[in-house]
């Protein structure tokens, strides 16, 4: 009786709410672009990584929280759109965990993550770097990623610290080893001339923080291929678990990380070498840095939207547990569950909710 009431409840609150042109109608809890498409996940990853929601005062917070509970009994104040629905949603969303209800520390959050996180890409691509900074950014990336995987954490199920330190550690390692190793490789291949061996120094992030990637996500869901991930209907109801699903999610989560390192290590050493030959640049070196912050920055907020939006959360297929067919049902992939994203968007398998690097 509860829910109906509640349902009936979100159900006069939606008609109340003025309609918008522009705003899709208001649906609590989901997603206002569709994802079945590339495109409507690329806008709604927009949304989530808007470094706007970073400035949202106290009592915006508190208006916004207000107004979804409002909607949620049905006592929505008149004259409310459906835009103003949607923008207090993405505020929530962006700043409290939803098991917590807590506020997440500003670098940890999926808005602050192209913010803090520039910073890091730009000194992970400093030229002529020395071991000691080498292993001092993969240090810094890799722990960065490992605070935000924590912060993001399912709170209503939580996994043991010693699976979050497993996987920081063993990103950390594979990071810093492949890191320093190719560096010393570079630098004994007598064949390669300062200006080669130079520009070859600048694409070693890539591999070390892809495999970093691969073997965090590997240490962190390697359970899963022996207990396998739950399997859903149509309806969204629990019909059984699949470890096919789960190796192909883990396939598709491995996919999508060595994606997402890729034009942000890999476009700026190829913009930077053609920049540095330009007049302005070699008359004022100071220019560099901040040349390649932009570069890096506009880099950052290009692949991040675009390699998390590459699967949707949803997978369809036909699949069998270990015990019995599940036949035709919908595979929760957990995709999302994978790339730092606020909880309200991934109530679906929450007990596989783990993030990426």
């Amino acid at each position: 009786m509860a829910d109906t009431a509640t349902t009936a409840s979100a159900a006069a609150a939606a008609s109340a709410a003025s309609t918008s042109t522009d705003a899709p109608p208001f649906q609590l809890g989901k997603p206002r672009f569709q994802q079945t498409s590339f495109y409507g996940r690329f806008r709604h990853f927009l949304d989530i990584i808007d470094p706007r929601t970073l400035f949202v005062t106290e009592r915006r917070l508190r208006e916004a929280v207000q107004l979804l509970e409002d909607y949620k009994h049905g006592t929505l104040r008149p004259g409310v759109t459906n835009e103003q629905l949607w923008s207090a949603q993405k505020i929530k969303q962006a700043i409290l965990h939803p098991d917590t209800n807590e506020k997440i520390f500003m670098p940890f959050r999926m808005s602050g993550y192209i913010p803090f996180g520039t910073p890091i890409v730009v000194g992970l691509l400093l030229p002529n770097q020395t071991l000691a900074s080498t292993v001092f950014w993969q240090w810094l990336n890799q722990s960065h990623n490992a605070c935000v995987n924590y912060a993001n954490r399912n709170a209503t199920k939580p996994s043991p610290a010693s699976k979050f330190i497993q996987g920081y550690l063993g990103a950390v390692i594979s990071a810093v080893s492949i890191a320093v190793g190719l560096n010393v490789l570079v630098q004994k291949a007598n064949k390669f001339t300062p200006a080669t061996r130079l520009l070859v120094q600048r694409f070693v992030p890539f591999p070390a923080v892809a495999s970093a990637n691969i073997c965090n996500v590997v240490l962190m869901r390697y359970g899963e291929l022996e207990e396998g991930i739950d399997v859903l209907d149509g309806d969204g109801n629990l019909v059984g678990s699949s470890k096919i699903a789960a190796r192909h999610a883990l396939l598709e989560t491995a996919l999508t990380r060595v994606v997402l390192p890729m034009p942000i290590l890999v476009l700026p050493p190829i913009v930077m070498s053609m920049l540095e030959k330009t007049a302005l640049l070699q008359a004022r070196p100071r220019l560099l840095l901040p040349v390649q912050s932009l570069v890096c920055l506009a880099a950052f907020g290009l692949a991040l939207p675009l390699a998390i939006s590459l699967f949707p959360q949803m997978s369809e297929g036909s699949c069998l547990t270990s015990q019995k067919p599940v036949g035709f049902a919908t595979i929760s992939l957990d995709l999302l569950e994978l790339t730092h994203l606020p909880k309200a968007t991934k109530a679906v398998n929450r007990s596989n909710r783990y993030n990426t690097n």
